[in-house]
């Protein structure tokens, strides 16, 4: 079980790295370099997806996993991209929003056939934080993201989740921020939970990795800036790793 493991080094202490391939954005001419990468550098989690996916989910899937042997995380922007050939998936309820169609509508056309196929759901309350910047995710679900300075806000969003039941909290600046979220907010935010907080959006360089493990991320996920150079992710791998040494 993928949550599982995510518990385990949870539970020990362990910072985790995620990397995030949005199926629109892949290089397939890539692909080679990103099986070298991601065996000696291998990632805690390989999630797939993004806010609007034109391309078939299911036949990304199948070809990345022809290629490379890791379980794979659909990481959804809404329930069409559910299909069977997935491990596991973020079952993300943005709970940070109003959108009743990203609260539940989604879930409950989902849910038939994460049953039916045996996958993974791990029950994610996501947050949008603002990033400085109008983002994909902020625009198709219609919802406004928390202000970056409303630690309160943050705080008692994500514990509401906790509350419900959420086994994770996402927040995410959206893919392409031109700010990730503040250490401040993380700070507050982990020091509230006492579940794992994954952090996403705007982090670009090993500065940033660092310094939202440092301020409480259990969990790091990087994708927009791979997708300029996937060589990154040894660097974003080896401080994490120095983190937990």
């Amino acid at each position: 079980m993928i949550y599982n493991q995510i518990l385990s080094r949870f539970q020990n202490k362990e910072k985790q790295l995620a990397y995030l391939i949005d199926p629109d954005k892949f290089d397939w001419n890539n692909i080679e370099q990103l099986k070298v990468v991601l065996k000696q550098t291998t990632p805690d989690l390989l999630l797939i997806g993004g806010s609007l996916i034109s391309v078939d989910t299911s036949a990304f899937v199948k070809e990345l996993k022809a290629v490379i042997d890791m379980p794979v995380v659909l990481y959804p922007g809404s329930s069409v991209q559910v299909c069977k050939d997935i491990d596991a998936v973020l079952f993300l309820s943005l709970i940070s929003g109003r959108n009743p169609e990203f609260l539940i509508s989604h879930h409950v056309a989902a849910a038939p056939q994460i049953k039916a196929n045996n996958i993974e759901a791990i029950s994610t309350g996501y947050m949008l934080v603002d990033g400085g910047s109008n983002t994909s995710v902020q625009y198709i679900s219609q919802t406004i993201p928390i202000p970056s300075d409303k630690n309160d806000i943050a705080v008692a969003t994500a514990l509401a989740g906790q509350y419900l039941g959420m086994k994770l909290i996402y927040m995410d600046a959206g893919s392409g921020a031109e700010n990730s979220v503040s250490g401040e907010m993380i700070k507050a935010v982990k020091s509230a939970l006492d579940i794992p907080l994954m952090i996403g959006g705007g982090i670009r360089s090993v500065d940033a990795v660092k310094r939202a493990c440092k301020a409480g991320a259990d969990i790091i996920v990087v994708g927009n800036v791979l997708e300029q150079d996937i060589s990154l992710l040894a660097d974003f791998y080896n401080a994490v790793k120095s983190i937990n040494a």
